[in-house]
């Protein structure tokens, strides 16, 4: 396993600062922004007009003794708005082409969730079965609108020999194991899981757990934790609709590495990824409302660094 950065925590930096920032912290591989709502960090149109830029890229990363994990360009390409849905489309397929061009096999973004029907104008994240009408807009969404986008996406990855690694995110149609499993078993393998720790935790997910049922689906890893406060959900659940930045209004957190859950936790995260064969990057991404960047992305690394299983497993004595 590596030791990874999301590298859009230095949205406000050139791309040469923030390689020579995440180099300087002690990461070994770099996840880059490429549209979505994370941005556009490295310049897409333009790397796909030159394939010098793209040599150039490769070269910038690689003397820095970097590697590239992933590109990421998180969207909603199932928004029911045209131009909202046609730009995040943009994103993803020009993500693909230069992906194809980097010789990057893994494109990280999200499943999207469409409206609740022709002229919707915003997603309709479907979370209850009752009223009936629910199930109605599930299935239809699903239907009608998931599983046939997909479907044609899988044919593009497949002809480009990419995957794509779907975060499971509340707020798009998959979110957890179930989902994810529902989305592969329509489109085939080109399709897996970015398994983040933190959207796990606040749903009540045992990341263990989920990782044992995604198996070999999962195709990359976001490493970001999350405090959950037990007297405000006690109170009031923890469906949370306060700003991320309204810490004292909210019932669970995102934050650093070791702030949320102990090396104890993350140590059986680790071994439980090992189990199921992952051997990729752990992809630090900070998010954390109570700490500046370099000092959540310091912590994160102390922290992650020793837990990582980076040798093969030794061969038992008894074979």
């Amino acid at each position: 396993m590596k030791l990874g950065v999301f590298t859009v925590l230095y949205g406000d930096r050139p791309l040469a600062a923030v390689l020579d920032a995440v180099a300087a912290a002690g990461v070994e591989a770099v996840e880059l922004g490429t549209g979505g709502y994370p941005g556009d960090q490295v310049g897409r149109a333009a790397l796909l007009a030159d394939p010098g830029r793209v040599a150039a890229l490769r070269e910038m990363v690689a003397e820095r003794g970097l590697t590239l994990a992933a590109l990421s360009c998180h969207g909603n390409p199932l928004h029911p708005q045209d131009a909202v849905r046609a730009a995040f489309e943009t994103a993803f397929q020009e993500t693909l082409q230069l992906a194809e061009a980097l010789e990057v096999p893994t494109v990280v973004t999200f499943a999207g969730c469409p409206g609740d029907g022709p002229g919707a104008r915003y997603p309709n994240w479907v979370s209850t079965p009752w009223p009936p009408e629910y199930r109605e807009l599930l299935a239809w969404q699903w239907t009608t609108q998931v599983i046939p986008y997909w479907q044609r996406q899988a044919a593009t990855l497949a002809a480009r020999g990419l995957r794509v690694a779907l975060e499971l995110h509340p707020g798009f149609v998959v979110y957890n194991p179930e989902t994810l499993w529902r989305l592969r078993d329509a489109v085939g393998p080109t399709v897996g899981a970015n398994l983040d720790p933190s959207h796990l935790f606040w749903q009540g997910i045992d990341p263990v757990a989920a990782i044992r049922a995604l198996g070999p689906a999962v195709y990359h890893v976001h490493a970001k934790d999350t405090w959950l406060d037990p007297a405000g959900i006690a109170v009031n659940g923890v469906i949370d609709p306060q700003p991320l930045d309204a810490v004292a209004q909210r019932r669970w957190l995102f934050r650093t590495l070791g702030y949320g859950h102990d090396a104890g936790v993350w140590r059986q995260i680790v071994s439980a990824l090992r189990v199921v064969g992952y051997d990729g990057v752990l992809s630090i991404e900070h998010e954390d409302a109570l700490l500046s960047v370099e000092e959540g992305l310091a912590k994160a690394v102390a922290f992650l660094a020793p837990l990582l299983l980076r040798e093969p497993p030794a061969t038992p004595w008894w074979t």
